[in-house]
């Protein structure tokens, strides 16, 4: 499924968060437990100053499962936010459905991406996912993104097909950069 260039859309980065951006803690509900990984906000400055908008989506099935509360979940987002730096984010999407449950926002379904793309008029054939998991990879895919899996996280060990992997965000930066947009 892929959407069409729209005249004066602009390509994306969708960004998984644990595992990606941040160390993974499994259910993360405390601010201070986010751990950026090295060179994480040097690789987002690069890909915004090249015209891409940059984008959360993020499974939060700790919600669906009660483990924590959507104010808790969103006290994160905003710690996460404030140490990457206001405006460096466009927007985040998350999904609280546990798995197991008929949901189209659950990552790897696509639509988290195609609501991001609805919001911000954004062009899907220029632009990318980076994840550390499988249904990181198969949630762009199912949008039309090209995709790049990440080492960090839990990336060292999936076995899917992404179009790249990178050791990081700083190396997926450098791969993205270097792609015809």
């Amino acid at each position: 499924m892929t959407q069409a260039r729209a005249e004066g859309s602009t390509p994306a980065v969708f960004l998984d968060r644990d595992g990606t951006i941040m160390r993974d803690v499994d259910y993360c509900s405390d601010p201070n437990a986010i751990e950026l990984f090295d060179g994480v906000i040097d690789a987002l400055r690069k890909m915004k100053k090249a015209g891409f908008k940059l984008f959360v989506i993020t499974n939060q099935s700790g919600i669906g499962r009660g483990y924590f509360t959507e104010q808790q979940y969103r006290a994160v987002e905003g710690e996460l936010n404030r140490r990457l730096g206001v405006g460096l984010i466009d927007a985040t999407y998350f999904c609280p459905d546990k798995p197991g449950l008929d949901s189209r926002r659950r990552k790897p379904a696509p639509d988290m991406v195609l609501e991001a793309a609805r919001d911000h008029n954004l062009d899907l054939n220029r632009s990318f996912i980076v994840g550390d998991k499988a249904i990181d990879i198969d949630c762009g895919r199912n949008a039309g993104l090209r995709t790049v899996l990440v080492r960090t996280g839990y990336g060292h060990s999936e076995t899917c097909a992404p179009d790249w992997t990178a050791e990081d965000l700083a190396d997926a930066a450098e791969t993205i950069l270097k792609q015809p947009r």
